[in-house]
This record gives structure tokens, sequence and C-alpha cells, in this order.
């Protein structure tokens, strides 16, 4: 609640019946605050305390009930290490599994930066291990932890800065330079980067919320930053074309009785533009697969893989809905014919899970990247030339999404509907896909140059010159 001058002050009351006796009132707007003391002598002098800064003009604090110099002193007692541990503490139940690791992981980076003093300082991994694997991992507080991580622990409490103190540009640039450098010094890539500092910046706007700043502005909107430099665009180098995908498929399918179910796996990432994680999880309920023509699937959402320490149930992967959609939202992606009929061998052949999963384990569990990349990997090595397979082309995976939403490009479809089976937002659509823009618009401008030549007498004539009147 905001501040306010609305405050009352009421005489010390007496219970004789009570072990503290002595009860200061106060009502701060429509709050009511009470503190009782043994002696009534510590009574008067909070009452005084209270009174002095109503006379003084001072706002209260209708939540605490703090006059505002006694709410910026005790906020600026707020250390760095207890604000994000409260931080993790609010969000944990609300957030999925990967959130929970990535949470974890800017802070661990943040919070060695932004201390009193280096001195008896734990070693960086030390430090890392301490953070990271336990005191931003909610799921592990109530565990017994290590006596290395204790005493990383205990440092950190005793030599953590103030939270107050990021109000100065120059301590906020210690976590922002922190966050643009991994463990071993290097610079930290650009997606990295800006993940860690949007967590910062949230971290912030708690602080700014609890009122730990004296101005209630987000010091990281007054700061200029800018992330590592590197690009978000498709490589067209990484693109395979239709021949090249076909031939790839071909060499999964000659991995053997793997590689045949694996198959139509791959096949998700390019003629659907699946992300993986939709494909590990993608059930024949969401399968529509006529005998004849386009089919579709409608998406609603995949498998993650997050790891056992951060996931409510132990297991190491979490099903999520959509990729930055609603809970329930859907996504429809029309598939064509020769596509329809891969899915339809590979049910036919391998059935489907007792949850209705198409692709599993032997054991019927979640298929994992390691699995299916060594599949990829070795089909790149059978179906490309020694110069393609040192190249970038198709060489992970999720390189056939690109390739298949640059093919859908490149053939004409509208960028609209294009992002809308992709599940990008069209502005994402076309920033990451800008150098495959640019080729279909070489393309299109040659189609152009080729009317204008019809029309200019140096082709086949539909009819007249442009302008003629005849």
């Amino acid at each position: 609640m905001p501040l306010t001058y609305d405050v009352r002050i009421y005489s010390i009351e007496t219970r004789r019946d009570r072990p503290k006796p002595y009860r200061v009132r106060w009502l701060v707007g429509p709050q009511k605050h009470s503190k009782s003391y043994t002696v009534k002598a510590q009574a008067d002098g909070r009452r005084s305390e209270l009174m002095t800064a109503l006379r003084k003009g001072e706002q209260f604090d209708a939540e605490t009930g703090l006059p505002a110099s006694e709410l910026r002193a005790l906020n600026g007692s707020v250390t760095w290490y207890e604000h994000t541990r409260a931080y993790i503490d609010r969000r944990w139940d609300k957030l999925p599994a990967k959130s929970r690791r990535n949470d974890a992981d800017a802070l661990a980076t943040i919070t060695p930066a932004l201390v009193k003093t280096t001195v008896g300082q734990p070693s960086p991994r030390v430090l890392r291990t301490a953070l990271y694997s336990w005191a931003y991992n909610k799921s592990r507080w109530s565990q017994e932890h290590p006596s290395e991580v204790m005493d990383a622990l205990r440092w950190l409490e005793k030599n953590s800065l103030p939270v107050a103190a990021l109000e100065d540009p120059a301590t906020l640039r210690l976590a922002l330079d922190a966050l643009s450098t991994l463990l071993n010094g290097s610079s930290a890539g650009a997606r990295t980067a800006r993940r860690k500092r949007a967590c910062l910046s949230d971290v912030l706007g708690l602080a700014v919320e609890r009122r730990y700043f004296s101005v209630p502005i987000n010091p990281l909107s007054t700061v200029k930053w800018s992330a590592p430099k590197s690009t978000e665009e498709v490589d067209p180098a990484s693109v395979a074309n239709p021949r090249q995908v076909r031939a790839l498929l071909e060499g999964v399918r000659g991995q053997g009785e793997r590689g045949a179910h694996l198959e139509a796996f791959f096949g998700c990432l390019y003629y659907a533009a699946m992300r993986p994680a939709e494909a590990v999880g993608l059930t024949a309920s969401q399968c529509h697969l006529p005998k004849i023509g386009w089919g579709k699937l409608t998406l609603r959402g995949g498998i993650v893989h997050a790891g056992r320490d951060w996931t409510d149930d132990g297991r190491a992967h979490q099903v999520r809905h959509l990729k930055a959609r609603a809970q329930r939202d859907s996504r429809a992606v029309p598939i064509p014919p020769h596509f329809v009929a891969m899915l339809r061998w590979h049910i036919e052949r391998f059935g489907t899970a007792p949850d209705g999963r198409l692709f599993r384990t032997n054991r019927g569990g979640v298929i994992q990247d390691t699995g299916y990349g060594e599949v990829w990997a070795s089909a790149r090595g059978d179906a490309l030339t020694p110069e393609q397979e040192a190249s970038p082309l198709a060489r992970r995976p999720y390189d056939l999404r690109c390739a298949g939403v640059s093919f859908w490009l490149y053939s004409g479809v509208d960028p609209m509907e294009v992002a809308r089976r992709a599940g990008h937002s069209v502005a994402v659509l076309l920033r990451v896909y800008a150098k495959v823009l640019a080729q279909a618009q070489e393309r299109a401008n040659l189609q152009i140059e080729a009317g204008l030549r019809e029309w200019d007498g140096t082709g086949p004539s539909p009819g007249g010159r442009l302008g003629d009147t005849r």
C-alpha cells in the first residue's frame, strides 16, 4: 500500500494480565498497528518516536505502520542475497522447472559480484555450486547442506551488498558485467546475457515493489547496456534444401531399428516445423492423418528436459504448454501427403506409448536429445559429402525446423501464415529469417523483371505495351 499522511497515534494502553502489559497503538490509513512492551518507559519511548516522525511531517507506510525514515533504514539493511532468496521463494511454485533452473543460473552468476569484499571469498566454482544447486533451488532448502556449501553461503550472508546499493550505477554495472561473462572468463552469448538481464530486471522490480530504493524506479532503466554481439538470424549455409532433407531422412532410416523409429520424428521438425520438445511429446490424438490429401497436426505443448532437481515430482522431464502461448492454447499445422504417409507408416509399425506418444525409448520413456542427436550425426555422415558434413549444413536437428520455415518462405507462403504455423510472432519471423527472406526477395525481383520485360516488348507480350490504350 502507498505511503500516507493519514496517521493517528493513541495513548498507551495498559493490560495488567499480559506478559507485556504496555501497548502502543496507532492507525495508518485503514490499517491498525500495535507494539507491546514489558516496561512502560519503552512504550513511552516508542510512542515518542512515532509522534516525532508525525510532527516532522513524515509519511507512514500503511502495510508496516512505519514512518518513511524507519522504512528506508529497514529496507537499506536487506542484502542482495536475502532479497534474491525471497524472490526465488515467491516465484518457485508458479514457475515451470526450466524457468526455475534459468533463474538459479542467472542469480548464481550475478550474486558473487555484489559483495563488500573478496577477503576470504570461496573459489568461483564453490560459490557457483552453493548458489545454483542449493541457495536458489528451493526443493533442496530443507536438505542437509555439505559443509563446503554452508561455509560459502555463510560468507555470502555476511558480505552481500545491500539491495539499495544497486541504485548506484557503478554497482549495478558490476551485475551487468557479471551476467555478460562466463565462469571461465569468456563472453557470454547474446541470448544468455539477455535472459540473465531479464532475471535481474525482475529481481530489481520486486525491490522497487518492496520500497528498497529511495526512488520508486527500477535502476536498470537508468543504465545504458548492450548485450554481447551476436546474430539471431538463420544462417542460409545451415539450411538444407528439400533434396538434401530427403537424403538425410534416408540416412536416418538406414541407422537400423533405432533410425527407422526416428525418421518420422525428424520429419516433424522439417515438414511441420515443430520444435524438438513438441515432437517429443506428439501423441496420436494430435494427428489427423487421412489416407488421401493433406493432414493436420494440432500441437498443444511439448515435453521439456529440465532435470530432476528442478521438478516437483522428481522426474527429469516436464510437460509444458506451447512456447509463448497461454496454458490451453493450440497450434494447427497442415502437413503434406508425403509426410502424412510417413506418420501413418510409423504408427502402423511402431504403435504408440501407453500415453499415446509416437516417439519413445525401448522401455516407453521420453526420447533424449543425446540419443536422437547421435542418430542425426551418423545420418549426416552417410548422406552428405565430406565437405558438406564439415559445413554448418543441418548440423543440429533443430536446423530442420529452420529449413522447413525457410522453404515455406521461399515457396512464397505469406509470412503471417508461416509465423502462425511455426509458432512465431511475425516480428520474430522477419528478424530471424531476414537472410532467407532476402534470398526470396531476389527470386521475386527476377519474376518482376520478367514481367516488366514482357511489357517492354523484349519478351512475350500479354496483349500490348503498358499504357497502350488501343
